[in-house]
């Protein structure tokens, strides 16, 4: 696939455009119809996704603007891909720019799971195509040079975590230079069925990509290997941390004190 183009147009080229306001004319057809032959203030219907030949619905001035606020398009290989904005509105903070590291454009992608929709809603499946574009556009936006992706796993439920074929086809249809340029996966917070399925399938990843994984178990351990000046760490990851942490300590306190009343039992 030849790399993902973004283009800027908000609407499609044979978007129906309104006529220019002409006081004259308007003027000459109410006097020849009268007042009571004009059009009431009645909201015009809104057209679908697919306009039928010989079937275009008007659009008032307000709906226009909307419907150009809902529709961005990328270009995926040689086709058009319209993506619905307005859907996917509460999931865009999946993917964010997280700063540069080393010397140079080398970007730091983060990848936040837990901003994905739960698998169970009935528009899942439309949720997730038109993330899935989302995402490859964003990356060729995000990235010119070397980059590499912090995938933020923790907080994040089973009905959040996207499919292991959703995620190689977003790895399949970046263009070759993307994935080349990729030099790191960092993975925080892995969970145990996440490091199963990726153990599961290396005989099937090339060894090049395999090197590149990393398992991280904490954000200091990710603060050693990547400036955190510009990640933007979710409050719900946080949290999941300092949780955890907590847990830790708990269980560190009651084999501590467990190890000190075991010579009074034996006295």
């Amino acid at each position: 696939m030849e790399g993902v183009e973004l283009k800027e147009e908000w609407q499609d080229e044979d978007f129906p455009i309104p006529l220019p306001e002409d006081d004259s004319m308007e003027a000459d057809v109410l006097a020849v119809s009268g007042p009571e032959n004009q059009p009431d203030d009645l909201p015009k219907p809104k057209t679908t996704e697919v306009i039928r030949k010989g079937s275009i619905t008007e659009y008032t001035t307000a709906e226009e603007k909307e419907d150009g606020r809902r529709w961005r398009m990328f270009r995926i290989g040689e086709q058009d891909h319209r993506v619905d904005m307005k859907a996917i509105e509460p999931y865009k903070k999946v993917i964010s720019h997280g700063g540069y590291y080393g010397d140079g454009l080398n970007a730091i992608v983060v990848f936040a799971v837990c901003f994905m929709p739960e698998s169970g809603q009935p528009n899942y499946r439309y949720l997730m195509d038109n993330l899935f574009k989302y995402v490859i556009g964003t990356l060729e936006l995000l990235v010119a040079e070397n980059y590499m992706i912090v995938y933020l796993n923790g907080a994040t439920t089973r009905r959040k975590m996207p499919s292991l074929g959703w995620l190689r086809k977003c790895y399949q249809q970046i263009d070759r230079r993307l994935r080349k340029n990729l030099k790191s996966l960092i993975i925080v917070h892995p969970s145990w069925f996440i490091r199963t399925l990726l153990a599961v399938t290396r005989p099937f990843i090339s060894s090049k990509f395999s090197q590149k994984i990393r398992y991280v178990f904490n954000l200091a351990e990710l603060a050693e290997l990547v400036p955190m000046e510009y990640v933007g760490i979710p409050e719900c990851i946080k949290q999941y941390e300092e949780e955890k942490f907590k847990k830790k300590q708990k269980r560190v306190d009651q084999e501590l004190n467990g190890k000190q009343d075991e010579p009074k039992s034996e006295q």
